[in-house]
């Protein structure tokens, strides 16, 4: 599975002809250390882009490990009483809770704004 993940990260690299040819992994890629609240710059917007219409609020640009990114996503998700993803290194919320998900964030000591319309 892990194997897996890596592939689909790989942006870029099409094809190598190259015999020997192995794919370098960025380091922040793997085991990124998470910043501290104070130091992570998250933005908090709204996207109904394909989604049939409905609305979802994103994180973006959590710096650290997945395992904080899911703990973080759980306890917003928790908060907003609504479901919710992780994936791409983005929180995905259903519904539109910038607003109350941005004074979350900032009463845990993050580092947000609102960002887009």
């Amino acid at each position: 599975m892990a194997n897996q993940e890596n592939r689909k990260s790989r942006e870029g690299v099409v094809y190598s002809t190259a015999t020997n040819f192995e794919y370098k992994y960025d380091a922040e890629q793997e085991g990124a250390e998470t910043l501290t609240p104070q130091k992570q710059n998250l933005k908090v917007l709204l996207d109904k882009k394909q989604r049939g219409g409905k609305k979802v609020t994103l994180v973006e640009g959590f710096v650290g490990s997945e395992d904080d990114l899911k703990e973080l996503g759980r306890q917003l998700k928790t908060k907003c009483g609504v479901g919710g993803t992780v994936k791409d290194g983005e929180i995905l919320i259903q519904g539109d809770f910038r607003d109350k998900i941005l004074d979350l964030l900032m009463k845990s000591g993050y580092k947000a704004k609102k960002a887009g319309g």
